[in-house]
């Protein structure tokens, strides 16, 4: 199985704002991290993706065929969790799910084992007969992760998936996407750089609707050696740094001093240095800001 976006731009006030410009890319089985701030664009190319918008040019094609032409099997094959906490407040958890199961044309007995096993995997069981209003953020979070589950995708499009969730549901709910990528293309969009940085076979990196940099997690941080450096420093040597060009991603005391994290082309000049191993955030740093 193979998507691939050919050159797709959607732009706005006719023209003059782009939020996606002549996109390309190929995703096949695995799970790609789009990375970029917020405005970067992501939202909207997954709305492409899964036709809630229409591209302005290009075309998006699955083994070959355009989505389009494919219309109704191409839109059963996909699973969406929004970045909005669209839920009706007086459904419970059960019956949301319920609901989306029938939208989605699903069977009865097909539906109930789905919505049992998703309601284990999602930590949500015991508080299925609960409505959705008196749901947390971080539980209305995992029921729409659930819901885009339902169906089994073999396209699934996640957009800040991880959002609201605390650190141990947040590694459960990762470690469910890596495990369930094997045949699916999973497509995690956020700004949150561990949420991507260990369960991706490839990273893309968007800024200003244009994607800057795509590869491995190996390739990208092999292109940051010799460009990350730790820094201590006295604090009239921190407002040098501060107050010029360079780009800090950590700052962090130490016996007496402060040790400062620096992503830079060019070896810092002031203070005590050494090189220290990049990070995928010193990539997104580096590429973004």
């Amino acid at each position: 199985m193979e998507l691939t976006l050919s050159g797709i731009e959607k732009s706005y006030d006719r023209g003059k704002t782009y939020a996606v410009r002549d996109f390309s890319v190929s995703f096949t089985p695995g799970v790609y991290g789009l990375l970029g701030p917020n405005g970067a664009g992501k939202s909207t190319l997954m709305n492409m993706i899964t036709q809630n918008l229409r591209p302005d040019c290009g075309k998006i094609t699955l083994d070959g065929t355009e989505v389009d032409r494919l219309g109704a099997d191409y839109r059963g094959l996909i699973g969406y969790m929004p970045q909005q906490q669209g839920v009706y407040d007086d459904f419970t958890g059960e019956m949301f799910l319920w609901y989306m199961a029938a939208l989605k044309g699903m069977k009865k007995g097909e539906a109930g084992k789905k919505i049992r096993e998703i309601l284990d995997i999602v930590n949500l069981r015991g508080d299925r007969h609960k409505k959705l209003k008196s749901y947390s953020g971080g539980m209305k979070q995992r029921i729409l992760i659930a819901q885009a589950l339902l169906n089994d995708p073999k396209i699934l499009i996640m957009d800040e998936p991880t959002a609201g969730l605390d650190p141990k549901e947040r590694i459960r709910i990762r470690n469910f996407i890596s495990e369930i990528s094997k045949d699916k293309i999973v497509l995690i969009a956020t700004h949150v750089v561990s949420d991507v940085e260990y369960i991706s076979k490839e990273i893309l990196i968007m800024k200003s609707g244009i994607a800057v940099k795509k590869g491995t997690p190996q390739e990208l941080l092999g292109d940051m050696e010799h460009h990350v450096f730790e820094v201590l420093v006295t604090p009239e040597e921190q407002s040098f740094y501060e107050n010029s060009d360079w780009k800090i991603s950590n700052v962090m005391l130490t016996s007496g001093k402060v040790c400062l994290r620096i992503v830079s082309q060019q070896r810092p000049e002031i203070g005590e240095i050494r090189e220290a191993a990049p990070n995928l955030e010193d990539v997104y740093l580096h590429l973004v800001e």
